[in-house]
């Protein structure tokens, strides 16, 4: 009689090692993009709802120190919070009123500039080098004046369209103001409700995260918009000293871009340097060129390093990468929204992954502190370059 074999492997260990391995790690990884989707898409139906939230939330990380400091001598809270939010209304709404009446008034010299500079750069196409004839370039304003025409039904629609979109930015613009309220007056007892849901064990560390979090965002908000005003500052005195017009609209332009890292300053400085060339001729436009790239160097290598600090520093290519992926899920407000919750996520992961956060308490933790953003523990802060013990 044969002898009846006994050996009944594992049918797992007819696996090779790296397949099981790239197996495992490949549908996690696909739970986790599919998580992400689901995220997305919700996040991308409630946009209306989400987008003026996470800006209420931004508005209230500049705003909390303000309340807080007049909290802590006598003022009742809600009385605070009625001071910062109507004075930060008249303050945002005098620089608005000032920017726009400014615009207005320099629009049409702006514009007789303007043609002035067609009809120089229509003598220079018909006189310079091409030697264009007057027959060509009157063809040429005929066929843009066709598409115009054979598009106003388009146009009409997004003027519509456009009419629509500013009564939904009313409704939001309110909808910012009544979330940006209870969160300046509320903020610490709408956070305990929502820690709640976290189970007893990690409930400490999650606090102690999302302290943190908060740090990280009041000290980026408040860095950023110190790097707004410089920006703002200096470009907008070159562009008055140069004598282009529109520097006031121009420099607030400058200040509301700088909120959008790097691509908000490419793109102001664009607009100011194109507007000299149109106004005031080449060199103009070149000397507001060389303006505009001193300014961004100031920022990127002495303003950023030295007010956002170690505490929320991210790496350029980390810094491009958010805002082209909000850019491509949420549009102007995506980008606007990226790296401040980049730096959010930051501060809470290098908190639960920190050693030195498992014996700090939520209370020690101060979010109006910036230095209060990263967990004091060196071996997070430390450059790579420097040398290691061991």
């Amino acid at each position: 009689m044969h002898a009846v074999s006994t050996d009944r492997r594992d049918p797992q260990d007819s696996v090779p090692f790296g397949l099981r391995v790239s197996a495992a790690l490949g549908w996690r990884f696909l739970v986790v993009v599919a998580s992400l989707y689901v995220i997305g898409t919700i996040f991308g139906r409630l946009g209306s709802l989400v987008v003026p939230l996470a800006i209420a939330l931004l508005l209230a990380a500049l705003l909390t120190p303000a309340v807080s400091f007049l909290t802590r001598h006598t003022f009742p809270r809600g009385f605070a919070t009625l001071v910062v939010l109507v004075g930060g209304l008249a303050v945002l709404g005098g620089l608005l009123t000032f920017v726009v009446m400014t615009f207005v008034n320099g629009l049409p010299d702006l514009a007789a500039q303007l043609a002035r500079s067609i009809d120089a750069v229509s003598d220079w196409l018909v006189n310079g080098p091409l030697q264009l004839s007057e027959t060509q370039l009157r063809e040429f304003a005929d066929r843009i004046v066709k598409t115009l025409q054979d598009n106003q039904t388009g146009i009409t629609t997004s003027a519509i369209t456009t009419a629509a979109t500013v009564g939904e930015t009313l409704v939001e613009m309110l909808l910012v103001l009544f979330a940006l309220a209870f969160f300046l007056y509320d903020g610490p007892r709408i956070w305990q409700f929502l820690i709640r849901v976290v189970p007893d064990g990690p409930r400490r560390r999650v606090d102690v995260a999302g302290r943190r979090s908060l740090a990280a965002l009041v000290s980026y908000v408040r860095a950023t918009g110190a790097v707004a005003v410089v920006d703002a500052l200096g470009i907008g005195i070159g562009l008055a000293i140069l004598r282009v017009p529109l520097a006031v609209p121009l420099a607030a332009l400058v200040f509301i871009s700088a909120f959008v890292p790097i691509f908000g300053a490419v793109v102001a400085g664009g607009v100011a340097v194109l507007i000299a060339l149109v106004a005031n001729g080449p060199v103009t436009a070149a000397i507001a060129l060389i303006i505009v790239i001193a300014v961004n160097q100031l920022e990127s290598h002495v303003l950023q390093p030295f007010l956002l600090g170690r505490a929320v520093k991210l790496h350029p290519l980390a810094v491009v990468l958010a805002i082209a992926a909000g850019l491509l899920v949420a549009g102007i407000a995506g980008a606007l929204l990226a790296v401040p919750l980049l730096a959010v996520l930051n501060s809470a992961i290098r908190s639960l992954l920190s050693e030195a956060d498992e014996h700090v308490a939520p209370a020690d933790v101060h979010t109006s502190e910036p230095e209060e953003s990263g967990p004091d523990e060196p071996g997070l802060d430390r450059e790579s370059d420097e040398p290691r013990p061991g």
